[in-house]
């Protein structure tokens, strides 16, 4: 037998290894368990796996704690805007005020979980960024886009009132502060928050007391119905079911990766390419109903 390395097509079976002279286990994708010793009339025996880390888990009422306080500042932050917006200020202001107000109770709601019930780093709600997450992240998003064309096909099949939550045609980008402050909320604020909220509390605090099963569709289900608006009325029905598919997608990543970096880069792709859509104006061309529940259901 050849004292080389098995080259990575190699089927799975034992390899002599050639800086100890025994033999190491090739599951043909890497090396597992340590090398052992040659042992005449011997067979080496295939070392145990190595287990994958457990999930970790968060105390209910941090997950509790954080829908109701991202409740309260989503409903706080609209109520804001209809008090001021009347006044004459730039767009710009209207969008990084709403910002502040909708999302900075759920930031400081993280702050205080990952200190009271983490170990005080990010690191305890997923935050753990990997140039990995580069590749993994579109990979979500291209995963999600197939999963929200399923659903749109069942909306469209039985007839479900569907109102998209971007589908005011009338934005332009032709105020580059607006465009700027628009590309901050919906592309870093709102996935940073988001992801935090839903998949770095909720899912971690719903896995420790449910089936994981259970805990990713209903926090998918939660995150769908954050998005909803009484403005659209019975609209709100579709739009949820495929922000719910969104948010189990993006659940079912952060469950696999164990962190928050993919979800977080998907989310954030998902809403630059709804932004870029109403921005451009491409939706005015859109003649298919399939087609303009596709586009318009990638916003989250």
């Amino acid at each position: 037998m050849s004292s080389l390395p098995p080259p990575t097509t190699a089927p799975a079976g034992w390899y002599p290894d050639p800086y100890t002279g025994g033999f190491r286990y090739f599951d043909g994708r890497a090396w597992v368990g340590a090398p052992v010793p040659v042992v005449p009339g011997v067979a080496p025996t295939m070392p145990p796996l190595q287990q994958r880390e457990p999930h970790p888990t968060l105390p209910l009422r941090a997950a509790i704690g954080a829908l109701v306080v991202l409740t309260a500042s989503l409903v706080a932050g609209k109520v804001v805007l209809d008090l001021v917006v009347d006044e004459d200020w730039p767009l710009a202001v209207y969008i990084a005020l709403a910002a502040v107000v909708s999302y900075g109770p759920s930031l400081w709601w993280a702050w205080r979980v990952r200190r009271r019930d983490g170990d005080g780093s990010w690191r305890a709600l997923g935050w753990r960024p990997r140039w990995s997450d580069l590749g993994w992240g579109p990979l979500t998003w291209l995963t999600a886009v197939l999963c929200q064309a399923m659903m749109a096909a069942v909306i469209l099949a039985l007839d479900i009132p569907f109102t998209s939550n971007i589908e005011d045609g009338e934005l332009t980008g032709d105020d580059r502060t607006y465009v700027v402050a628009l590309l901050v909320a919906a592309v870093v604020a709102a996935p940073l928050v988001e992801e935090l909220i839903f998949r770095g509390i909720v899912l971690r605090g719903f896995i420790g007391r449910m089936p994981l099963a259970v805990a990713l569709v209903l926090q998918g289900v939660l995150f769908g119905a954050a998005h909803v608006d009484p403005s659209r009325g019975i609209g709100n029905v579709g739009l949820v079911m495929v922000l719910s598919t969104v948010g189990v997608v993006l659940g079912g990543s952060a469950y696999l990766f164990r962190r928050l970096g993919p979800p977080m880069l998907a989310h954030a792709i998902l809403n630059g390419v709804a932004l870029t859509l109403v921005l451009s104006g491409w939706l005015d061309d859109v003649e298919s109903p399939f087609e303009f529940v596709l586009l318009l259901a990638n916003a989250g």
